[in-house]
This record gives C-alpha cells, structure tokens and sequence, in this order.
C-alpha cells in the first residue's frame, strides 16, 4: 500500500507539473501570435488572442490547435476610394487552426464572430452635405440611431426655402451584399414639410452603402442589425488567413 501511495504522489506531481508546462507554454504562444496579428494586419496595439482546448501541447505537436479566440478593438479596415472605416470591436473564434513548420503562416478551417461599427463611423458613408429634392427643399443625414426589430433611424435635416426644419426620422432596413458591404435601405419615403418628393431624390440622401475589404482574408460579413452603439455584423468564414 506505501509503495501504491508513493506512486499516486508522483503521478499527481508529474502531472501538476505537466499542467504547469502547458499552461506557461499557452500563454508564451498567445503573446507570441498576438504579437504576429498585430504586425500582419498592422494594428497600433496586440489583440487579445486565447488558445483553447487542453493539454495545448498535444495540439502543438499536432501542428492544428481546436479553437483560437482573437478579440480586436478599433482596427481600421481598408473601404472604398483609400479610405479606412473603423471597427470598434472585432472578436473571432477560429476553429481548426494549422500553421506551418517555422510558424511564419496560420490558417483557420473555419471561424465565426462579430464586429460592431459606431453610428458615427457609419454616418462617413452617408450624404451630409445639403442637397437639393425638391425645388426651394434641400436635405442631409445628420445622424443615425437604433430603431426597433434590428433597424437604423437615419435623422434628416430638411431645409425649406431658406427655414432649417427639425429633423426627421426615417425608419431604414440594413443589409449585407456581396459578403463586404453594409447596405442601409429606407422602408418608406416621408413627406418633406407637407411636400411628397420624388422617391429617386430622396433615396439618393437616404440610402447608402458602407463597403468593407479589409477583414482578415476568408472573412465575409454575413449579416447585420442594429445595436444601441452602433451596427453588429455578424462575420463568418472559411480558410481564414491569419498570418502569413
């Protein structure tokens, strides 16, 4: 019975110490990836990255870990025309992680997650500058807001013969096409000062779209609504490109 004890002893100090290991080889293996994102995506700051799954290790040796969970605040991603838009939150859980022998490149099977775009962020894609639908009648976007069941509220300001009017909310349906652009749609044209105007005229000031081509390669937006911040997306891909 003493020698079974002593055996007992050593296997729960054996593995202690191999729980030990793992847990300061993870944690040496986020920095380092961290460190990596940071440099290929040319973030200002590391992101938040955590290796899932136990022993780590094992999947090490294996050359593909289970689960990878990367959270990123305000990265800036390429949009139309050399402009950036800023996304305040991006968090991502890839599944399926390979990298290869020297560590230089990793690539995800698939991955999933979220990004959320402040309002005012989103108001640069809009018209605000005063334009003209309606003769002696100009009007702008001047803010956007959550409305109910997933929604936007775009607020125009109408200006009418010269009189700054308050601003009017227009209820707006966003999108997704194409994987990469954000598409806010207005559900119906309202009356400008008791005045119909052209619907073509007014679509022109309230819908716009926001287009966005700098997500990790193998990331496609998937869906949208809004939030009380600002738009939520939901992103999801596969063959995910993280470095390299």
């Amino acid at each position: 019975m003493r020698g079974l004890r002593i055996l007992l002893i050593i296997a729960v100090i054996l593995g202690g110490l191999f729980i030990a290991a793992d847990r300061i080889a993870v944690g040496f293996a986020e920095d380092e990836a961290a460190d990596k994102i940071r440099v290929s995506e040319g973030l200002a700051e590391k992101p938040d990255v955590s290796i899932n799954g136990f022993p780590f290790l094992t999947q090490l040796a294996g050359g593909k870990l289970d689960d990878v969970s990367i959270g990123i605040d305000d990265y800036e991603a390429p949009a139309e025309d050399g402009k950036k838009i800023r996304i305040a939150e991006l968090d991502a859980t890839m599944r399926g992680v390979e990298f290869s022998d020297s560590y230089s490149s990793a690539t995800a099977d698939s991955a999933d997650g979220s990004a959320l775009i402040a309002y005012d962020e989103l108001l640069k894609a809009a018209k605000v500058e005063s334009a003209q639908v309606a003769p002696g009648m100009t009007a702008k976007v001047v803010g956007l807001s959550a409305a109910d069941n997933g929604k936007i509220k775009v607020a125009i300001e109408v200006t009418a013969f010269g009189k700054k009017l308050p601003p009017i909310g227009v209820t707006s349906t966003v999108t997704v096409e194409d994987g990469n652009t954000v598409y806010v749609h207005a559900d119906a044209m309202p009356k400008l000062a008791g005045v119909s105007v052209a619907d073509r005229k007014m679509r022109e000031i309230t819908d716009f779209k926001q287009k966005i081509d700098g997500l990790p390669a193998g990331i496609d937006l998937k869906s949208v609504r809004s939030a009380e911040k600002g738009v939520e997306i939901a992103v999801t891909g596969t063959q995910v490109k993280l470095v390299g």
